[in-house]
């Protein structure tokens, strides 16, 4: 009885946001990108030896990109491209893709038909930011077709953003799994059947789905983070692709959240303090 109690006050202590679960599945994702890990899920998620990468640059500068345009949001492909710009230059060493960085550092950033899985990383404020399913959608479009305007990103950001925002809204794991089979992608795996042969993959129809079934087949918000990670491949933006989703599906642990924070300067912490803020005070 009292485990139980103790086990209702952790929920109830947990903080349900997308950006939180996403910078937390990236730290803990960022040493095993090089260096798998497909055995036991037996291992501290956050040490000494993790690091933010571009996944968590990329939410917080999409994040700022959605509080600077608000209330009306007519100016958010500007303010994200501007503030991904800002950060991106501010963190010039979180290992972006070749291309994307040039992107970071031009004077007349354009799109260029990437369909990399940097498109879904990136888009859980969306989804926690938004007040319905098509604003949740159509914020993804936006952040998204500035940089990844092929299809197949604007697909993955928009199942990630789609996801979280019905996580974020209450609906069951199964409810969810039916609107990205009908909508988005048919998953017709396990984790189990394709971990001894998955490999790095850095495209959106090649690790959105496997984000996804890792949350779908989770039990609370670290084992979705460890299930991801279990897989292998890209580790850290599967991770915070599917942390974004279990962190508004389950909450993100205090512990978890103040572990993570650690790795931030105060320009990052100050931006993710106030998007919790606005989109507390938003819902």
């Amino acid at each position: 009885m009292i485990r139980k109690q103790l086990q209702e006050m952790d929920k109830k202590d947990r903080k349900k946001s997308a950006l939180l679960g996403a910078v937390i599945g990236d730290i803990a994702g960022s040493r095993f990108e090089f260096r798998n890990y497909k055995k036991k899920k037996d291992y501290h998620l956050i040490t000494e030896k993790c690091f933010f990468t571009d996944d968590s640059v990329m939410s917080v500068a999409v994040a700022k990109g959605l509080m600077e345009s608000a209330p009306s949001f007519a100016g958010l492909a500007e303010n994200a491209a501007n503030s991904m710009q800002q950060l991106g230059r501010r963190y010039p060493e979180a290992g972006y893709g070749g291309r994307f960085y040039n992107w970071i550092f031009s004077d007349n950033p354009q799109p260029y038909g990437s369909y990399g899985n940097g498109a879904a990383m990136r888009v859980g404020p969306c989804g926690q930011a938004a007040k319905s399913l098509s604003e949740a959608k159509s914020f993804s479009r936006t952040v998204t077709e500035i940089t990844h305007n092929h299809p197949e990103a604007l697909k993955g950001a928009e199942a990630t953003a789609t996801a979280v925002y019905l996580a974020k809204a209450g609906k069951s794991r199964e409810e969810i799994r039916e609107v990205i089979e009908r909508e988005y992608y048919r998953i017709d795996f396990t984790l189990d059947s394709i971990r001894k042969n998955y490999r790095f993959d850095v495209s959106c129809q090649g690790s959105v789905p496997q984000a996804l079934e890792a949350f779908f087949e989770s039990l609370d918000f670290e084992d979705a983070v460890r299930n991801a990670i279990s897989i292998g491949g890209d580790s850290d933006t599967i991770a915070a692709i599917c942390g974004s989703i279990a962190g508004s599906y389950y909450g993100v642990p205090q512990k978890l959240e103040e572990a993570a924070l650690t790795f931030f300067d105060y320009f990052m912490k100050g931006i993710i303090d106030k998007f919790e803020e606005y989109t507390d005070a938003r819902a």
